[in-house]
């Protein structure tokens, strides 16, 4: 129990300074992504051994696909890619459908939540300017979170 208790606070302290970044500077530094990633691979050894460690390895090497295509399609930028990718090896690989249907609504919303603020607001930025995209981290992490909520119940 305590070791999960510091499993979620890890998920969420690092997801949460993801998304804060996401939102305040447009960026996700490989530093965090790759110590997020390590801190998942800890945690799937420390929960589960050998094989916890392999099936969270290869939840990150699945996302870390999925984000490639998704940025070679215009849809992710390069740091969200990573981020996904990191945010998954705190998962096995038996969650890659559940995280990527949890990040996909926490998107979904943002995005919604994003548009309309933005029209409420009649914001207008250069379309080149960072600041006009959807800082699709807060949806990784949102959706990152939802899902380990869930699967602590």
């Amino acid at each position: 129990m305590a070791l999960t208790s510091i499993w979620l606070a890890v998920l969420g302290a690092t997801s949460g300074l993801g998304a804060l970044l996401d939102a305040f500077t447009r960026k996700l530094p490989n530093w965090l992504c790759i110590a997020m990633a390590l801190a998942g691979l800890t945690f799937g050894f420390l929960l589960d051994g050998w094989t916890g460690l392999g099936l969270h390895a290869l939840h990150g090497v699945l996302a870390f696909g999925i984000g490639f295509l998704l940025f070679s399609w215009g849809v992710f930028g390069g740091g969200d890619g990573k981020f996904y990718a990191a945010s998954a090896t705190f998962f096995p690989a038996t969650k890659v459908l559940m995280l990527f249907v949890a990040m996909t609504f926490a998107g979904f919303v943002l995005a919604l939540v994003w548009f309309a603020a933005k029209r409420g607001f009649k914001i207008r930025q250069r379309s080149q300017d960072d600041f006009a995209k959807l800082p699709y981290g807060m949806a990784i992490a949102i959706g990152s979170l939802a899902l380990a909520f869930y699967t602590l119940q």
